[in-house]
C-alpha cells in the first residue's frame, strides 16, 4: 500500500485574522470533501498585549471539543506568540478527527485583547 507522506505530515492548514476585542466565533477551517482532519495545535500572534482573554477551538456546535478555554494573561505585548494545544497534565493527549466538511471555529470569549491577532491551525488530513 502507499503512503502519500505529505499529506500525512502536521502542516498548516490555515491563517486566520481573529479579534480578541469582542466575544465571538471565527471560522478557522473546513474539512474538504472526502478526507478526515486531526487537529495538531495552534499558534496565535497577538496583535496587542491581552488582559486574559479566553479561547477555545474545535467543531461547529462544539467548539472545546479539541481545545478547552485557555487563558491568554501571558500575551503582554503586539507580536508575542503563544502555542495552544490540548496538553493535560496526567492523562495522554486525546485529539480528534473530523469528517468532510466539518467547520473547524475558535470561540473568543472575556475579551481583554486587540482585533488583528492571526491564529495558525496546524493539522493533517488522511
Amino acid at each position: 500500500m502507499s503512503v502519500d507522506l505529505k499529506e500525512k505530515a502536521v502542516a498548516l492548514l490555515s491563517t486566520t485574522t481573529i479579534s480578541f476585542a469582542a466575544d465571538d466565533d471565527t471560522i478557522l477551517y473546513t474539512v474538504p470533501a472526502g478526507k478526515r482532519c486531526v487537529l495538531s495545535h495552534a499558534v496565535i500572534v497577538a496583535a496587542d498585549a491581552d488582559t486574559g482573554s479566553t479561547i477555545t477551538i474545535g467543531q461547529s456546535g462544539a467548539t472545546t471539543d479539541f481545545l478547552a478555554a485557555n487563558t491568554l494573561s501571558n500575551i503582554a505585548a503586539q507580536y508575542d506568540a503563544v502555542v495552544v494545544r490540548p496538553i493535560p497534565n496526567t492523562t495522554p493527549l486525546k485529539s480528534k478527527s473530523y469528517a468532510a466538511a466539518t467547520v473547524i471555529k475558535a470561540t473568543v470569549a472575556s475579551n481583554g485583547g486587540a482585533a488583528g491577532g492571526t491564529l495558525y491551525l496546524f493539522g493533517f488530513l488522511y
